[in-house]
């Protein structure tokens, strides 16, 4: 019996800390998207600010309704301990940054190509922040960043550029004209990927 208890709060343990992790990172995500890559300076972080005053509004609400209702904690700990064992469950099958699974993904350029041309739909080009996001509402790139993106980019030899235009708004994208044609490698040490956050 005490091992079986044991074995149900680590697993409650893991799982919570999995589900805390991924909350984070979504939220972090969820904020670090709304920076304009087409401006600079403080202008260009507002709306970080602003999501951030969101979330920060919404901690606050959820802690004065909890305070008016507190029989809504039983509501909430029932609610997090179902998700922390199904997340406990599922957190082994998602690989860590960096492993085999994760650079064997990367390696296929034809399918980066197909989700690329995807995206773009029937416009001329597709802005690497909108690649992120999309991504990253499927589960995958979480933490990660346009600079990321881009360093993915031209590891597997495909072409992208700072003055994509879409809706008229210039920044890093990749162009339909460059994916259409198949592109080479580039070499190692002439790559000129970025290494400042965009």
């Amino acid at each position: 019996m005490t091992r079986r208890l044991t074995t149900t709060a680590n697993r409650l343990a893991a799982g919570s800390t999995e589900l805390a992790r991924r909350l984070t990172a979504r939220a972090a995500a969820w904020v670090r998207r709304a920076r304009r890559d087409d401006l600079t300076g403080w202008r260009a972080a507002l709306g970080c600010w602003a999501r951030l005053a969101l979330l920060l509004l919404g901690l606050y609400l959820l802690w004065r309704l909890v305070r008016a209702f507190p029989n809504l904690l039983w509501l909430f700990t029932g609610a997090w301990l179902v998700t922390a064992w199904r997340a406990a469950r599922a957190a082994p099958a998602e690989p860590p940054h960096g492993s085999d699974e994760d650079a064997s993904a990367e390696a296929d350029v034809d399918a980066l190509r197909t989700l690329l041309l995807d995206l773009m739909g029937k416009g001329s080009g597709v802005h690497l922040r909108t690649v992120l996001a999309h991504l990253q509402e499927h589960g995958q790139w979480e933490g990660r960043t346009v600079t990321d993106l881009r360093l993915c980019l031209a590891r597997l030899g495909v072409p992208h550029d700072p003055k994509v235009k879409v809706a008229g708004v210039p920044t890093w994208g990749v162009r339909r004209r460059n994916l259409e044609t198949p592109s080479q490698a580039p070499d190692p040490e002439t790559s000129t990927a970025p290494s400042t956050a965009a």
